[in-house]
């Protein structure tokens, strides 16, 4: 599909979708324990292979009528064996998880789509390979498809910190049902920390218990999941769009929804406001105001907020003066190269932006319509329509791809006022 985007301001107010991660995790661990419900979920392409993966583990999963709230019954901490291949489509998150979960069946296999093909897995196979489990890609890369055979029974893990949280994250959902004591010893720096602290509280609601220590985690044995009730909060990933949508046309709007929680992105209001923005939030009632106008070039480390690069490249391709990102490099192994995806297309629009190893450095000016990919990337996709509002006539391909964390952004923009549709 193509996003024809025009030049546009925005006005009134929007309610953040709920939180991807926040989804994934929720869906997973209640699925693992006795069951429960999961409030106000986000149900796209991603958070839907995580249900379609944890039904492959033996769990019920349905819709309540008339909600989008999900019912679950889990399977009382005994995954069962899949009967057939888990197709995790695109989601990566799907992917690392349930590879780890896999590990205390008799086994299974994982694949995906051609993107989650590239996507590397070796060290978290390593690290279930260390704990008892026999894991390994197909192709001998790291890379699905991935065959799992279980089962695992703990003891000591060396796990590489600065590819993705998600393999802790894998390991710390997982663990609790191995035979012993598990002990996670990160090796380096723990890149994207915000989203395993996100599983670690999501963890201690389930009744989970581990012992958390700067580069170690251990894990009891034979423990039994109860996540009963959970609510998904707003999603800052999602709400930087409409918020640097306002930031970049000077406009103003209202983002609802977004309540405190340990997301990462949240780093995105102190980016704004650093940059010039007018924001204020209403954290008990999770109102984000924001109005735009003259921004303000400034450096942004990405070590904890990764999804927003796409974002703050934009707001750096519109801004005053000269805007760094660093400490990106795990940027590169997203749904695709974020950092490259990001200079090859904002350079099409006009913007004098550099890549470097672990970053970008974007010199702010004018920018311009053009052709641009989307690279089936959903951040990619969002990010480059915000820039569109700034520089009109603009197309870009694969526009589907938002559904894989904010199904309804197109339609959520033009309600904003945008000029865009989509073909």
């Amino acid at each position: 599909m193509i996003a024809s985007v025009e030049r546009s301001l925005i006005s009134g107010e929007v309610y953040a979708p709920p939180s991807k991660s926040y989804t994934h995790r929720a869906i997973l661990i209640t699925a693992l324990g006795a069951g429960g419900k999961v409030l106000r979920p986000l149900l796209s392409a991603d958070t839907l292979a995580t249900v379609s993966a944890s039904e492959a583990f033996g769990a019920r999963i349905r819709k309540e009528p008339q909600k989008n709230d999900l019912s679950i019954d889990g399977v009382r901490d005994l995954p069962q064996t899949p009967e057939d291949v888990i197709d995790v489509l695109n989601s990566g998150t799907t992917l690392r998880f349930c590879s780890a979960v896999a590990a205390l069946t008799a086994g299974a296999v994982l694949t995906g789509d051609s993107s989650i093909r590239t996507r590397p897995n070796g060290p978290l196979l390593s690290s279930l390979s260390e704990l008892g489990a026999d894991a390994f890609s197909i192709k001998n890369n790291g890379k699905a498809p991935l065959v799992i055979r279980g089962k695992m029974l703990g003891g000591t893990a060396h796990l590489q910190g600065g590819l993705s949280s998600q393999f802790l994250s894998a390991l710390l959902i997982a663990c609790p049902l191995a035979e012993r004591e598990t002990r996670i010893i990160i090796e380096g720096e723990l890149k994207s920390r915000p989203y395993a602290e996100i599983t670690l509280d999501m963890l201690h609601d389930a009744g989970i218990k581990i012992e958390e220590q700067k580069q170690e985690f251990i894990v009891s044995p034979g423990q039994s999941f109860g996540l009963k009730e959970y609510t998904i909060p707003g999603d800052f990933s999602s709400a930087s769009y409409p918020l640097a949508a306002a930031a970049v046309t000077g406009s103003e709007a209202i983002v609802k929804g977004v309540l405190p929680s340990r997301q990462g992105d949240s780093a995105i209001i102190d980016i704004l406001t650093r940059m010039g923005a007018q924001v204020s939030w209403n954290r008990e009632s999770g109102d984000l105001k924001i109005k735009g106008g003259d921004l303000e070039g400034v450096e942004v480390d990405a070590s904890r907020t990764p999804d927003l690069v796409p974002t703050i490249a934009v707001l750096g391709a519109v801004a005053n003066g000269e805007t760094t990102v660093v400490n990106a490099e795990h940027v590169r192994h997203k749904e695709t190269d974020r950092l490259h995806a990001m200079a090859v297309e904002l350079a099409k629009m006009g913007a004098k932006i550099k890549e470097r190893p672990d970053g970008l450095v974007i010199q702010g000016g004018k920018l311009h319509g053009a052709s641009v990919h989307g690279y089936h990337d959903h951040r990619i996709v969002m990010a480059l329509t915000v820039a569109g509002f700034v520089a009109g006539e603009t197309k870009i391909d694969t526009a589907e791809a938002v559904d894989v964390s904010y199904p309804g952004f197109f339609m959520e923009m033009e309600r904003l006022g945008a000029r865009v549709r989509v073909e």
